[in-house]
């Protein structure tokens, strides 16, 4: 598999949140060759079932457990919410960074789709106070380059838009461009469909290629429902190293931070720790304290609760056209799933307690 052709295949497409339909159609064709199954949930998201050894569809009657691995395919952008003569004005569709939008390209999805510009008003005409900050959203205007009458007749509010911006290389093994978050970690579940292949693996994996996360976790959320795994794994980017990052910071080329905290299953956390430690991986934690912020939460809360953890994928730039990320980084990711599900057995769950009889009790004391 060419990880960075079919990484660059998803970010250059367009699907923003609610909108996800043309991402989905390319991975489905990357995806049926990997698993056995496919087939798109009542919100958009694709699901693939890749059956392990044993499975029920085999004739063996056994209990068959499932692992969910998930990752959002949505991306921000932004709504058409008026129209002024030739101009657009556009609402956020997600979280989408104002800092960035000015002067940058991008394509009106109308009938047929336009590409403008973001315009802004020019340096001269700034009072003193408007140098020194950046502009709201509603400062900022999308120029098509067409007359007011034109405009009218191919665009209307509501119409999405998003950043014309292609993955472009930085070196042999970093790219740059928008959507990274979070088709990064859909190619991480792509890396490791692959390499289970050629691994047995006892358990049925599902792997879940999410919408609506950048606005509310829906995707998620009804999968979850819907398929009741016995296990997850959700999977998304964190903050890379870079100037100006406030929080805990992670290196690029380094290895998969871990989710800490209670939006995650200790158990869970410790299983894939030493996965890692098998492919001589020192896998760093990232505190967490309360939700995630990722698809992680609104699967660990489905149904009666779903043991959970999270694997996470350093990146510089989030939320913006430039987000920066190192190929490896994705394809240690994949194969840190593929050795834990393959060391996923029948007594697996029974360890899956949330807390040891030694933290028992400590907390007791």
């Amino acid at each position: 598999m060419d990880l960075k052709t079919h990484l660059k295949r998803l970010c250059d497409g367009h699907g923003p949140s609610g909108h996800e339909g043309p991402i989905r159609e390319l991975l489905r064709t990357d995806w049926e060759g990997l698993v056995d199954s496919l087939d798109v949930g009542a919100l958009g998201s694709l699901v693939g079932l890749k059956r392990g050894v044993g499975s029920a569809d085999t004739g063996i009657d056994r209990l068959h457990h499932r692992i969910m691995l998930c990752a959002h395919i949505d991306e921000i952008g932004m709504l058409v919410h008026n129209i002024d003569g030739a101009f657009l004005h556009v609402s956020r569709l997600g979280g989408i960074d104002a800092r960035i939008l000015a002067g940058q390209p991008v394509i009106v999805h109308c009938d047929p789709p336009l590409r403008g510009v973001v315009g802004v008003a020019p340096w001269h005409t700034l009072t003193e106070d408007q140098m020194t900050h950046y502009g709201p959203l509603s400062d900022l205007v999308i120029d098509v380059g067409l007359s007011a009458e034109e405009v009218r007749q191919y665009v209307r509010v509501g119409d999405l838009v998003t950043p014309d911006a292609a993955l472009i290389d930085l070196s042999p093994q970093r790219v740059s461009g928008k959507a990274l978050d979070d088709r990064a970690c859909v190619a991480a579940i792509t890396v490791c469909l692959d390499a289970l292949q050629s691994r047995r693996h006892s358990w049925d994996v599902l792997a879940v290629a999410s919408v609506q996360e950048e606005v509310g976790g829906f995707g998620a959320m009804t999968e979850t429902h819907r398929l009741n795994p016995d296990v997850a794994i959700a999977l998304d980017v964190t903050f890379a190293d870079q100037p100006g990052a406030t929080r805990t910071t992670f290196s690029l080329n380094g290895q998969p931070p871990l989710g800490l905290g209670a939006n995650f299953h200790p158990a869970l956390y410790k299983a894939i720790r030493a996965a890692g430690e098998r492919l001589e991986m020192d896998l760093r934690a990232d505190p967490i304290p309360m939700r995630s912020g990722t698809d992680a939460w609104p699967i660990q809360i489905s149904q009666d609760g779903i043991p959970t953890a999270l694997i996470q994928v350093p990146l510089r730039s989030m939320h913006s056209v430039v987000e920066t990320i190192d190929i490896r980084d994705i394809e240690r990711a994949g194969r840190l799933m593929a050795e834990f599900i393959s060391g996923l057995d029948s007594e697996f769950l029974s360890t899956l307690i949330w807390e040891s009889d030694s933290e028992t009790e400590e907390a007791s004391l």
